[in-house]
């Protein structure tokens, strides 16, 4: 059987499944007889790469640094085809999506972060609905659509904006404008009675020892901070992860890109940073679009239980797994 060489005709054809179960990329111990259950191995001058579940790599006793879902392009693509790869790969980098490719005689396959699988699979089916809808798109970035609790849809911020660390002459601005953003309390929906507590926590973790100053960014517009998100040290047992919030958009101008624009900022500094992970409390309808997923559900919890979902994680690139217990936050969150 021929495979496919048109790159119009693969984006269009291709449907992405995702198969069972967890996969780890291990180094196979020199000199020690293959296991069953291998998926695919590379031989490299500093020794064996193999891929294979997750659990068969437990069972091994072998350490692995990143876990991932494992997604088939069903289109039979030929070897010397041109663009697909780039193609998948450029809609992922939009999304914040890392992806590690593997080809086979019949498809191309992807291994991406498990908690990101989801959001990759949405990425994919709508990269190839465009492509059969209007040739001409094929490679522009793929949306998130969807708009949820008056946040602002994920969309190019406002011309002019621009994304800097915060200093501390900015610190009497970046307070009033969060005094004038959570003047309507997000928990109750009714006014703050005085100040809004998320403005004394702010002035707080500015003087605290978990303060992390690349990590408290200002979105400015013609001079003016128009917005500002702050993440500070947090921890389970003894792994640092990052404690996002509070993040504040000036209410004239939400909706129009800052606060994703804010939090696109922040996820690409903690990557650059080498951070493991980011946990939040927020709105379940808005920040799963930028990859955070309930904490429970990688073993990480809230303070408190009622939370529930709302609270939510982001593994970054260099995610351990593994990681099992209670979040606990910067100093000042545990005084509300």
């Amino acid at each position: 059987m021929t495979g496919e060489k048109n790159l119009q005709a693969l984006l269009a054809g291709m449907h992405p499944v995702q198969r069972s179960g967890e996969y780890v990329y291990v180094l196979w111990p020199h000199g020690r007889p293959l296991a069953p259950g291998i998926e695919a191995a590379v031989r490299e001058a500093e020794g064996l790469t193999v891929v294979l579940p997750r659990a068969a790599a437990d069972r091994e006793g072998l350490s692995y640094d990143f876990v991932a879902a494992w997604i088939t392009l069903e289109i039979h693509s030929a070897l010397e085809a041109v663009g697909l790869t780039a193609a998948v790969s450029k809609a992922l980098t939009e999304a914040r999506i890392s992806c590690n490719v593997l080809a086979g005689f019949h498809h191309d396959h992807l291994l991406v972060p498990v908690a990101d699988a989801p959001r990759a699979l949405e990425v994919l089916a709508g990269l190839s609905a465009r492509s059969r809808q209007s040739p001409a798109g094929l490679l522009e970035p793929v949306q998130l659509a969807g708009n949820a609790h008056g946040l602002d849809e994920v969309r190019p911020p406002i011309p002019g904006l621009q994304l800097r660390d915060e200093a501390p002459a900015d610190r009497d601005a970046i307070l009033a404008l969060t005094a004038e953003a959570f003047a309507i309390s997000p928990a109750t929906g009714l006014p703050a009675d005085g100040e809004p507590v998320e403005v004394n926590v702010l002035r707080e973790l500015f003087d605290s020892r978990e303060y992390l100053p690349g990590f408290s960014v200002v979105a400015e517009l013609d001079g003016e901070v128009v917005g500002h998100v702050i993440s500070t040290r947090g921890w389970v047992g003894s792994q640092e992860l990052l404690g996002l919030g509070p993040i504040s958009v000036t209410p004239r101008l939400q909706r129009q890109g800052i606060g994703s624009a804010l939090m696109k900022e922040t996820i690409a500094r903690a990557n650059a940073a080498g951070e493991n992970g980011m946990a939040l409390l927020g709105s379940t309808g808005y920040y799963p679009r930028f990859g955070f997923v309930p904490a429970a559900s990688l073993g990480v919890l809230p303070p408190e239980e009622v939370w529930g979902d709302n609270f939510q994680l982001l593994p970054l690139a260099l995610w351990p797994g593994g990681i099992h217990g209670v979040f606990r936050y910067a100093e000042p969150f545990t005084r509300l």
